[in-house]
């Protein structure tokens, strides 16, 4: 496996196609959006002049890692001859059953399809395609390069063989691969979701403010990010889209998501991405943390 095509150039994709490209695979990385493309292409060239000054990589590695990234803007194009295909497009069921039937018709025979979905069925997205043996997850983590973790989650039909492959690649790309059945959330976002949305909650009802909710989670739970700076990270929109696919699959209260959260992406306030969140994110402030979690 050699090739592989990566669809979608946002925060997600941009990294995947980065870190295979990084090892040295062939990497076409695909969306509707040219702007979309560029942006991308820029994010992952400023990732890697932090990597460089970190003495993480060298300016050659950089180089050839940048050499190693086509872009496309048809999915047609982009996936002629491709060994794998990882999906990262918006957290949306239509929208992916729609790529992945269209994966399906203009791909090889031999193409496996992944999906970096965070939460949604991949027996679903599967079930839209003739090969439902060849479809998988492979769940990165956020920022792709650093994040060693790779959810790797088995639809009801795919194959042993599928699984064994991609599990060795992520291996071969310094992920550590976690094997997972396919329920909503799978394990990161069911266990993950609820606490950000308990930490909403918690504001929500004026039990204590932002960064004192962070705060404790911070020194009394060791974790590096508080829940509403990693939701302003992750995305506020893709925390509810997350919380709403937990919710419609296990029918079950407490994983409705807080109203201050469904007002806050109403609002358009979404988190780093769109400069506020539970935070202030003006492009120096979100420059500057979005920099210390390279640096680390």
């Amino acid at each position: 496996m050699k090739n592989i095509a990566v669809i979608g150039a946002g925060t997600m994709g941009n990294g995947i196609a980065h870190t295979f490209a990084q090892f040295n695979y062939k990497v076409s990385l695909i969306d509707i959006s040219e702007a979309s493309l560029e942006k991308g292409m820029a994010t992952i060239a400023r990732n890697l002049d932090r990597m460089v000054s970190k003495e993480k990589i060298s300016e050659t590695e950089k180089t050839y890692t940048l050499q190693n990234i086509c872009t496309f803007t048809s999915i047609k194009e982009g996936v002629k001859n491709v060994d794998l295909v990882v999906e990262a497009a918006t957290e949306n069921t239509v929208l992916k059953t729609k790529i992945f039937k269209e994966l399906d018709e203009v791909c090889a025979n031999h193409t496996i399809l992944a999906t970096n979905t965070s939460s949604i069925s991949i027996t679903q997205i599967a079930a839209a395609t003739n090969r439902p043996e060849k479809v998988i997850g492979m769940h990165f983590m956020n920022p792709v390069p650093i994040m060693k973790l790779v959810e790797i989650i088995r639809g009801y039909n795919t194959s042993n063989e599928v699984m064994e492959t991609i599990v060795g690649l992520s291996k071969k790309v310094n992920k550590i691969p976690v094997e997972v059945n396919d329920y909503p959330g799978f394990v990161a976002n069911r266990i993950l979701m609820p606490m950000i949305n308990e930490s909403i909650e918690t504001l929500y009802n004026n039990v204590a403010g932002v960064e004192e909710i962070d705060t404790v989670m911070k020194l009394g739970m060791a974790h590096p990010m508080g829940p509403l700076q990693l939701a302003d990270f992750i995305g506020l929109d893709v925390c509810l889209s997350i919380l709403n696919v937990l919710y419609d699959g296990f029918k079950n209260p407490k994983y409705a998501p807080c109203p201050l959260l469904v007002n806050m992406v109403m609002a358009g306030k979404l988190g780093v991405k769109s400069g506020e969140g539970f935070y202030d994110y003006s492009e120096s402030r979100k420059a500057e943390k979005v920099a210390k979690i390279f640096s680390k």
